[in-house]
């Protein structure tokens, strides 16, 4: 049974459920963000072990390969980075990092907009840009956030 398991579990198979396994998560934040749901599977510790699992899981993969730090010189340019990423697994770890972090973020506004009595459509529409942009989505939120809540908070 385990080999059935590991045998879906290809980079693949990872990315298409992340993918659109994510997307759920977005529509409560969208549509419900104060439902017991939302709560639950969106807000808690849920999201982030789910995405944490497939991250260990990856690495793993890596680790098994033996190449985990393999040309890892990630900070030495961009030419070191694109040879990380033209490996299949670093690059699924790095949108595994994408997907949760702005759903981390997504959480963020959609907690802070009902704190500071920021429109829901303009949290919607923070949320959609968070989304498909990432940190453009955030400083968009951040931006409207100053209009609503009067002050600027660099701290927050």
């Amino acid at each position: 049974m385990i080999n059935t398991v590991l045998e879906f579990l290809t980079n693949e198979n990872i990315y298409l459920i992340t993918n659109w396994g994510v997307i759920p998560f977005w529509l409560l934040l969208i549509i419900s963000p104060n439902n017991k749901l939302t709560s639950v599977l969106v807000q808690s510790v849920i999201a982030p072990t789910i995405f944490a699992s497939a991250y260990i899981y990856l690495g793993y993969k890596i680790y098994l390969d033996g190449n985990f730090f393999e040309g890892f010189n990630l900070y030495l340019g961009l030419n070191e980075l694109y040879a990380l990423f033209a490996e299949e697994t670093f690059l699924l770890m790095f949108w595994l990092h994408f997907l949760s972090i702005s759903l981390f973020a997504g959480c963020w506004i959609s907690r802070d907009s009902q704190r500071h009595f920021v429109p829901r459509i303009l949290a919607i529409l923070s949320l959609i840009i968070t989304y498909l942009t990432g940190p453009v989505g955030l400083f968009f939120y951040w931006f409207i956030r100053i209009i609503f809540a009067k002050k600027i908070n660099f701290d927050e």
